[in-house]
């Protein structure tokens, strides 16, 4: 799991950091409000782990704007006050949890896990965009209401995409999060799966969800406006 860490305290966002790279998982540190608005456009990750008290921009506008682009990335708040009109403000804008300060690792591992398991629960099988609809649960694909036949790395490949509509999306990423190797391994592989899944989900359709984008790698979803650089 990739997670970005939004807090401005840094033995503590380095603290929560080692934690969970000894959890196995993949963690960033965002030090501002608006470094981590610009690494959520540019990164694709997993979770959220965000503080309210962040210089630049606020907490509270970090989760507004993040929500607002990506309805489905789980997203814990710590706070260091305990007054319930705040906790009530973060859960009405969108956050899935919060845990205030002082805090274990230990409960915030297991309210991550929590949020997790009802992100990924049975009501939140489905993913849509567009006329293009995923159950990860029986996973089928359909589009248009045709049912579309993926082998399991397509289907994986697919539902990353899904995950991260809009976002740009680098070779390496999916290297990473799909076929589970270290960025930068010498490989066509993501290549070669992207067209095979472009033509099974888009060669027909009216409106392309995959697109290339020269120098970079992919941008998934529908886009009224997209770069100049986009395919």
């Amino acid at each position: 799991m990739r997670i970005l860490i939004a807090e401005d305290d840094a033995p503590l966002a380095a603290f929560i950091a080692k934690a969970f790279k000894s959890e196995d998982h993949i963690t960033e540190i965002a030090a501002n409000g608006d470094e981590a608005l610009q690494r959520m456009k540019t990164g694709a990750y997993d979770l959220l782990i965000l503080d309210l008290n962040l210089p630049l921009v606020a907490g509270a506008e970090v989760l507004a704007k993040v929500r607002s682009r990506d309805p489905q990335i789980p997203i814990l708040i710590l706070t260091a006050t305990d007054e319930i009109a705040e906790r009530v403000a973060c859960l009405d804008a969108g956050a899935d949890d919060y845990l205030t300060k002082p805090f274990s690792f230990s409960e915030l591992s297991a309210r991550i896990r929590a949020v997790l398991r009802r992100k990924n629960s049975p009501g939140q099988a489905m993913m849509k965009v567009g006329d293009l609809e995923l159950d990860y649960m029986q996973r089928t694909v359909h589009r248009e209401g045709r049912l579309i036949d993926l082998t399991p790395k397509e289907f994986a490949l697919l539902e990353y995409f899904m995950r991260n509509p809009g976002r740009r999306i680098t070779r390496n990423m999916i290297i990473e999060h799909v076929w589970k190797l270290a960025p930068d391994t010498m490989t066509n592989v993501v290549d070669v799966y992207v067209n095979y899944l472009r033509k099974k989900i888009d060669e027909n359709a009216k409106v392309k969800l995959i697109r290339t984008i020269r120098g970079v790698g992919y941008r998934f979803g529908i886009s009224d406006k997209p770069d100049e650089a986009e395919e």
